[in-house]
């Protein structure tokens, strides 16, 4: 068939001495293929069909796999046929049931390909299937390349994956196999509007087709422009996130919302893209262009801190000047403590996030500056000191002021990420009064005139790994 020989020439692909595994249904189309296979690729080539029984219809899909196999063994193609049972599969992985069967269904292609070290995989999509694949597409919010629908070439495994019948419609291969006598069987669900893509097919096609005899041809140009176009964009969008992306890792990445917000919006909208691609395995279906819409608008609003989950488990923080994208928690965040410092003897006490608390008398004079640091007596204070997690209403009274403040709005003030918020230490005496938060605010409770072995040197370190007790323990 002239169309092989021409895709093969357009995309530089070559059938000499290779190995081409051809996906065959036992429908129309497939048979089709296998058929033009046979007569178009030179005697150095080796052609073998791959078939899979999804067992959807009983013995009718096993009449179908003997049909393959029976066609193949007249024209001395080698057949390798499997059935596997997809329902139950798709029960077990909770996935519906063509979800399952594609999953499946390639997983076998994909074994095939390396068991005889095939070049190419090739299936029969045609241009009839283009159009619905990229309505469907459109009509559930696809941006990027996905609106490009079925790509003609693509890596599968070790080598590729081809379609050459992109540029046919269904009536081309429909008038091959009258005219060339190739013998093909029907799936009766084809017939039936259960699915999606046969409601197109059966409603939305005919339409189409009536405006444009050609409207497949013209579906294939315009996929094959927005492919090249989103190809260019993925690379420049690629090349400016790395500007963007502060930090990363195989489940996180945290970028500065300054820099994303500076680049254009397509690049924004590909550069979210690109994050969840990355985090993802598969993106779920669910995502849509509305999806990353949302969130650009709701990373570009004023307010300092909040957050979004996202399907599967992904969590988006942003805080301030930055924004993480993450599927675990927050690590050693988040997490309650209560600890008693009796002042008695020296103790380090691990927070979560990488810090500790050292405990010290200090007797000797010495010079002792900020935040980090913090000295006592009991003449000052009573004793035992706790260090806690904050408490809703909490308040301190800091140097030098007549009122107390909230410890909610010091956070604000001195910028204090969201998600460290619930687990930053607070120091309290033994009447319940806040008297420091590390690393943020001291209040008139400190005592750096004492000199003795009553002075009581309270030291806020980084730690290097973070040691926090369980959530909720409690250590008294």
């Amino acid at each position: 068939m002239k169309s092989i020989e021409k895709f093969m020439k357009k995309n530089d692909l070559s059938f000499d001495e290779v190995t081409i595994i051809a996906g065959v249904s036992g429908g129309p189309d497939s048979m089709a293929l296998l058929h033009a296979l046979k007569y178009t690729i030179p005697a150095s080539a080796t052609l073998i069909a791959a078939h899979v029984d999804h067992m959807f219809r009983g013995a009718e899909s096993e009449q179908d796999m003997r049909f393959v196999q029976e066609f193949c063994e007249a024209e001395g193609i080698l057949c390798e046929a499997l059935q596997i049972n997809v329902q139950k599969y798709a029960a077990e992985k909770n996935l519906n049931k063509q979800a399952a069967a594609r999953e499946l269904r390639f997983r076998f292609f994909k074994d095939q390909m390396e068991k005889h070290r095939a070049e190419y995989l090739a299936l029969a999509h045609h241009g009839d299937d283009q159009i619905e694949t990229m309505l469907m597409k459109l009509a559930k919010g696809t941006i990027g390349l996905g609106l490009a629908g079925i790509r003609p070439k693509r890596r599968f495994g070790e080598g590729w994956l081809i379609r050459p019948f992109l540029g046919l419609s269904k009536e081309d291969i429909l008038d091959y196999c009258k005219a060339n006598h190739v013998p093909f069987r029907t799936d009766p669900s084809n017939d039936e509007d259960d699915y999606t893509r046969n409601r197109f097919r059966h409603h939305v096609l005919p339409f189409l087709k009536a405006e444009s005899e050609d409207v497949h041809k013209r579906f294939q140009t315009v996929s094959d422009s927005l492919a090249e176009d989103e190809i260019y964009l993925q690379a420049l969008t690629k090349d400016k996130m790395n500007t963007v992306i502060t930090d990363k890792s195989s489940s996180s990445v945290k970028i500065s919302v300054e820099r994303l917000l500076e680049l254009p919006l397509p690049l924004q909208r590909r550069g979210v893209q690109l994050i969840l691609n990355y985090l993802y395995e598969n993106v779920p279906s669910a995502f849509s262009a509305h999806h990353i819409k949302v969130l650009l608008e709701w990373i570009s609003k004023k307010d300092p801190s909040g957050s979004l989950d996202f399907p599967n488990g992904l969590k988006v923080v942003k805080s301030y000047h930055t924004c993480l994208f993450t599927f675990h928690p927050l690590q050693c965040e988040n997490i309650s403590y209560h600890y008693e410092i009796s002042g008695a003897d020296e103790e380090d006490l691990m927070l979560p996030g990488g810090f500790s608390l050292h405990v010290t008398r200090q007797g000797k004079d010495l010079t002792l500056k900020g935040n980090d640091v913090f000295a006592t007596s009991p003449k000052q204070v009573h004793f035992p000191l706790y260090v806690r997690t904050r408490q809703k209403g909490d308040r301190i009274k800091l140097k030098g002021m007549n009122g107390s403040k909230k410890v909610k709005d010091i956070f604000i003030d001195e910028k204090v990420p969201l998600a460290k918020r619930d687990s930053w230490p607070i120091v309290t005496d033994a009447e319940g009064r806040i008297i420091w938060i590390p690393g943020l605010k001291k209040t008139d409770f400190e005592e750096l005139d004492v000199t003795n072995n009553d002075r009581i040197v309270l030291q806020y370190r980084q730690h290097e790994k973070c040691r926090g007790l369980a959530k909720n323990e409690t250590r008294y």
